[in-house]
């Protein structure tokens, strides 16, 4: 839905598609002079906007009546809640805008909250959405995917998986029970011999006309039944096959299907059936105190409880029952899996128009509703219980953090709080592709909103600390909001690393610079004690001698671990940019591309990925000859099947900084 264009100190416009117009122009005024603008407001659906006196968005909120919703904050008095009446002594200005119905109101909230992230808003940070799995039964020869966003296209998603490891571990059992092609692309390269995959037992080979059509979408709607949980039907039809097999003496045929049928049965004893209503179910427990919130979503599909994802609504304010509509407009407006039905602790007085919306966005009747009784009274109950055993496992660990961030402040002598620790590091092969990463960490926990990532430009041989130089120099000059933002720079390497940083720090840093360290491996031989493994040394500027912090077991356990995450985040980045280059070559190599059509290729479809995923006549229409075309996808193909077997699996990050 379109955004409406707003102003520092006026009405919210109205929004295109169906938002009226609204008249609600004020000068900037206090927080005392808000209430008696109430009642100029209009008794219609609307949103409203609280800035504060510098024009930042503070919080957007919808309403079915807008004076009835706004006059709240201004009649219950010491009923309002602590974070609320904070907001409202901070607000300065008041805005709304018309909607032609509530349902409207709601789109357009969300569509605000996304654009201005308010601070006192139920604020999704972690935006990204589960692994999912998805099959096309539409496509000629369909395959397993996996992918994070739901999209009304005809195909069929099962999931989200809470874990990336264990979306891809069920895939890759799937593949082993349901033989279907790796290949990519929707139409399938013809080949006069199968890869690799059809010889160990997971491909069917259609490429080569090693299976019909018939039986392979036999295994397609095998593979459906199994991720829809209609077990028992999938049990049936393949004791049936084995049957048939045996009296036709296929009996070749006949242990592969009594193999199937032994898996899926023990597939099926592992799986926590916890409903014996067979649809797909989100369940919302909540658990509030003073400092912050803690929601938990569990996850049924099919009557099996298959996960649950935690949030951590640090400063949202409100109570139960508007935190909860707030954050299911929020979770769902982002692309998620949209349920059959969303189990809610509390009625809410949104509840028809949230199942109306989220009824559309699924295609069918969506319910959302607060459970008493019966199985979804028991799922409610977990999931509170999760939620309560996660706030308090929430606040443990926060006092155990910042026991340890002041402790590192005292062993390091820093001049503050080390709340905010980067930690940069570099990943090349003899110069070659070489690239940068920062990673952040907030209150000892990963702040993935801030990693940076970057491609070394001015060096090609190995040289780390030149590198590293370029990299910092690069974050302190192009990003100073992250950079001013840090209370501690720890760098993946020795003395000779620190130095140089120090260096470039004095020159381009203010007079009171960002306290810098680094961490290297040190053997016990080297002090002394021999054959006891690595003890990690820390170097800190003006000091000869390093740190050992052996004695200070979870200190070193942090800054290991925020090494340990740059390193990786590093190393993932060198291995994403070497795959690209090779198969960019791998273009060259193939008769009939040369420079030119080559960079057509990555102009039109943007990536090697996006090629791969093209079909032979999108690639017919962007200028090349059928044959090449298939070429081009037989090679990209193969060399996917490589790196699949390889266990090269490209992992979703952070951005790339374009600075």
């Amino acid at each position: 839905m379109p955004e409406p264009e707003t102003e520092n100190h006026g009405a919210v416009e109205g929004a295109e598609s169906g938002t009226d117009s609204a008249s609600g122009a004020s000068q900037l005024i206090g927080p005392a002079a808000l209430a008696g603008r109430v009642a100029a407001f209009p008794h219609l659906p609307g949103i409203y906007i609280f800035r504060d006196a510098a024009g930042t968005v503070l919080y957007v909120g919808k309403a079915r009546d807008l004076r009835k919703r706004i006059g709240n904050y201004f009649r219950n008095g010491d009923a309002v809640d602590v974070k609320t009446r904070i907001m409202l002594g901070k607000a300065a200005d008041l805005e709304y805008a018309l909607t032609s119905s509530e349902k409207e109101a709601l789109l357009l909230e969300a569509s605000l909250i996304k654009k201005y992230r308010p601070r006192y808003n139920v604020v999704l940070r972690d935006d990204k959405n589960y692994l999912s799995i998805r099959i096309d039964p539409r496509d000629p020869y369909p395959r397993l995917d996996i992918v994070r966003r739901f999209q009304k296209d005809g195909a069929l998603y099962f999931g989200p998986y809470t874990s990336a490891r264990a979306a891809r571990d069920t895939l890759k059992y799937l593949h082993q029970l349901f033989p279907l092609r790796l290949c990519k692309g929707k139409k399938l390269v013809p080949r006069e011999r199968p890869c690799l995959n059809f010889s160990m037992g997971q491909c069917l080979g259609p490429c080569a006309g090693k299976v019909s059509r018939e039986d392979y979408m036999k295994m397609v709607e095998e593979v459906t039944l199994f991720l829809e949980g209609k077990t028992d039907v999938l049990q049936r039809q393949l004791k049936q096959r084995m049957q048939e097999a045996a009296e036709a003496l296929h009996f070749e045929l006949a242990a592969f299907y009594r193999d199937r049928l032994r898996n899926v049965a023990a597939t099926i004893e592992k799986q926590h059936i916890v409903s014996d209503r067979f649809v797909d179910r989100d369940v919302l427990g909540i658990c509030q105190e003073e400092e912050r919130t803690e929601l938990v979503v569990l996850f049924v599909r099919q009557g099996v409880h298959s996960g649950q994802r935690a949030f951590d609504l640090k400063e949202a304010t409100g109570d139960k029952t508007e935190l909860i509509s707030a954050f299911i407009q929020q979770y769902y407006y982002q692309g998620g899996f949209v349920p059959d039905e969303v189990i809610v602790p509390v009625s809410l007085d949104s509840e028809t128009v949230l199942s109306e919306w989220l009824s559309e966005m699924k295609g069918r009747r969506v319910r959302v509703w607060a459970a008493k009784r019966g199985d979804r009274k028991h799922l409610l109950d977990m999931a509170e219980a999760n939620a309560r055993e996660g706030l308090i496992s929430r606040r443990r660990w926060q006092n155990r953090d910042t026991a340890i961030i002041d402790a590192l402040k005292s062993l390091l002598r820093l001049p503050r709080s080390p709340e905010r620790i980067a930690c940069v590091d570099i990943s090349n092969i003899q110069g070659q592709h070489a690239v940068g990463a920062v990673v952040v960490f907030e209150h000892g926990r990963p702040d993935k909103n801030s990693y940076r990532r970057y491609r070394i430009r001015l060096k090609s041989e190995p040289d780390d600390p030149a590198m590293m130089s370029e990299v910092i120099g690069r974050l302190m000059e192009n990003d100073a909001e992250l950079s001013s933002s840090l209370d501690l720079l720890l760098l993946d390497g020795g003395k000779g690393q620190l130095n140089t940083i120090v260096r470039l720090l004095e020159q381009i840093a203010p007079p009171e610079q960002l306290p810098v360290a680094s961490i290297a491996k040190e053997r016990e031989s080297d002090i002394g004690d021999k054959g006891k493994g690595l003890y990690e040394k820390i170097y800190l500027p003006g000091r000869k001698n390093p740190l050992f912090l052996h004695r200070h077991p979870d200190i070193l356990h942090l800054l290991q671990r925020i090494r340990d995450e740059a390193h990786r985040f590093a190393v993932t980045h060198y291995q994403n940019v070497h795959r690209t280059s090779l198969l960019t070559s791998a273009l060259d190599s193939i008769a009939g591309i040369g420079p030119g059509r080559r960079q057509m290729l990555l102009q039109r479809f943007g990536s090697i990925d996006a090629i791969q995923e093209a079909t032979v006549s999108e690639l017919e229409s962007a200028g090349l000859p059928r044959k090449v075309a298939q070429s081009v996808l037989g090679v990209l193909s193969e060399m996917e099947s490589r790196a699949v077997l390889q266990g090269q699996e490209e992992e979703s990050g952070p951005r790339e900084s374009p600075l």
